[in-house]
């Protein structure tokens, strides 16, 4: 069978599959999947903050703590976000005490009511 006979019965076998109901609501599901897996990162999103200025003030006091631990700057790169007083650390540092040390200087910032660290260290 030649490559162009090949590519013609594809074709015939992909219209038949479109032309029958399984195959319609194989990509109607397809298509659902998609759909679903798209809106999925909203639910995972952060609350709303019942009070942002006390949380500003706590991210800056935070990443403040951290200007004045040389360990904790660049090249590490550590992002820093509080809802509610809770202090959220993402990013990446060089090693696991620089992670445990960052989540210290975080819970030591006035007005912090928990930490959670996600920093990671890679290996």
């Amino acid at each position: 069978m030649s490559t162009i006979e090949m590519h013609e019965e594809l074709n015939q076998r992909h219209r038949r599959f479109l032309g029958t109901k399984a195959g319609t609501k194989k990509i109607h599901a397809l298509v659902a999947a998609f759909i679903l897996a798209a809106a999925l990162p909203g639910c995972a999103a952060f609350p709303q903050s019942s009070d942002p200025a006390v949380d500003q003030k706590i991210t800056a006091d935070v990443e403040a703590g951290f200007r004045q631990h040389p360990e904790l700057e660049a090249p590490d790169l550590i992002d820093v976000k509080t809802i509610n007083r809770v202090v959220y650390l993402n990013g990446t540092v060089s090693t696991g005490l620089q992670r445990a040390y960052a989540q210290s200087v975080a819970s030591r910032a006035p007005g912090v009511t928990k930490v959670v660290n996600s920093i990671s260290v890679p290996h």
